[in-house]
């Protein structure tokens, strides 16, 4: 099983065309469990993950501290919101790309195993201009579920897929990410719902973030049919109303 460790934010800071969008803002990501992230778009979501991920801004900066004392670097997946396919790589050559770039030894054979799961057994070799919308989000999220890092950041990974597909995949999601340290940006109440232990929902300005503490029975990924999510779907819509 992999070592997934709490990931603790403290003290963010973010300035953004002359204006202070983080001000010690904190976040607390619980070992082994997805966190939710929601909130109105242009708080800040996106600019939170970059600067978890490390990609630092000469006006952001944040203290960052795992439980295991480890540095995060080499730790991290990052999907970002835009697909960030190279045009000129097939799909299974976009999917391996992290190995090659780090001259390790790619796993070829378990990524053309996870791109069947993600039906894509057909598209292996075409090039994402080949591709739709659809199908290049689910590459790139076969190329971060393959880096099998510790901890995941996922920017809005389901938005670009069609109703039944996206259910379909946010469970494998779920399942192939069991026991990471996971933080999910999503604009889907019943998405974060589905898929999170925590949810955190960011408001305000300077942002801030405030959380939906659950009390579900059941551990994700929950089914549609399961009575709690209507309860707790109704309060965070409340809380995300107040956050607009």
């Amino acid at each position: 099983m992999i070592d997934s460790p709490t990931v603790t934010i403290n003290n963010a800071y973010l300035r953004y065309q002359n204006q202070i969008l983080f001000d010690r803002l904190s976040l607390r990501l619980p070992a082994g469990q997805t966190t939710g992230l929601l909130g109105p778009s242009g708080i800040g979501k996106t600019s939170l993950l970059r600067l978890i991920a490390g990609f630092h801004s000469p006006t952001a900066s944040a203290d960052i501290k795992t439980s295991d004392k480890k540095s995060l670097y080499g730790r991290v997946a990052y999907l970002p919101q835009s697909n960030a396919l190279l045009p000129w790589l097939s799909v299974i050559k976009n999917v391996l790309l992290g190995y090659r770039l780090r001259s390790e030894k790619q796993p070829t054979e378990q990524a053309k195993d996870l791109l069947h799961q993600l039906g894509l057994t057909s598209a292996l070799k075409k090039y994402p201009t080949q591709l739709s919308g659809g199908m290049q989000q689910r590459v790139a999220l076969a190329r971060a579920l393959l880096e099998d890092k510790p901890i995941i950041l996922m920017d809005e990974p389901f938005s670009s897929l069609d109703s039944v597909t996206r259910y379909r995949l946010q469970t494998l999601s779920a399942r192939l990410l069991e026991n990471r340290t996971v933080l999910l940006v999503t604009h889907d109440p019943l998405e974060a719902l589905r898929l999170s232990h925590h949810i955190a929902i960011m408001s305000g300005n300077p942002t801030k973030i405030n959380h939906l503490t659950l009390t579900f029975d059941t551990i994700p990924p929950r089914t549609l049919n399961n009575p709690e999510l209507l309860y707790w779907q109704n309060q965070l819509l409340s809380r995300l109303e107040e956050a607009y």
